[in-house]
């Protein structure tokens, strides 16, 4: 498949985007961007030259991918969620030197209008819930909300919630759940 760029898009020289990847209105993809293939980034994107990006990654209206960022493999960005790269920005002071890395983990998603402050890793199939602030690492399936974000469920990689031990069956496919140090892990 082929990838697709809409005209009012701006693509810098340099950057890379795989196949069947579609860029929508008002993007603008810097230079040094690398995106996967299959992924969808839609209308008022903003993606950072220090960016990577996986294969099959959704990001929503609205949302800027800045500097010093990961978002591996099918990650989901919610509309006007954001990221941060710097933990005390002054408009007066340069501060490019301090960019915290951020990285969103495999399947991990992310609503609408959350903030991740940067430093920070959200585990595999990690879900922070619509508006949430998350100021610490988030442990695999965990479901987060809140300001600041804390847990307050499990969720199985299929996107529905656990029971709240985070053991056992998941109800909608079946997915068995064990405990795994603090979190919990597939069998």
């Amino acid at each position: 498949m082929a990838t697709q760029v809409h005209p009012s898009a701006i693509v810098d020289a340099g950057a890379q985007i795989g196949d069947g990847t579609r860029v929508w209105h008002f993007v603008h993809v810097s230079a040094g961007a690398r995106i996967g293939s299959g992924c969808s980034l839609g209308q008022g994107v903003y993606v950072g030259n220090d960016v990577a990006i996986g294969d099959n990654v959704k990001i929503q209206n609205n949302v800027s991918v800045y500097d010093a960022v990961t978002l591996e493999d099918d990650v989901f960005c919610g509309p006007s969620m954001v990221f941060t790269n710097v933990l005390n920005p002054r408009s007066a002071v340069v501060r490019k030197h301090e960019y915290r890395r951020t990285l969103v983990r495999r399947g991990a998603s992310i609503g609408a209008n959350a903030t991740i402050v940067c430093g920070v890793t959200l585990g595999e199939y990690a879900f922070v819930g619509a508006g949430a602030v998350v100021t610490k690492d988030v442990l695999s399936y965990a479901l987060m909300a809140g300001v600041p974000a804390r847990r307050i469920g499990w969720m199985c990689q299929c996107g529905e919630r656990l029971p709240d031990s985070g053991v056992g069956r998941c109800a909608a496919c079946g997915t068995e759940y064990v405990r795994d140090g603090n979190g919990i892990r597939p069998v």
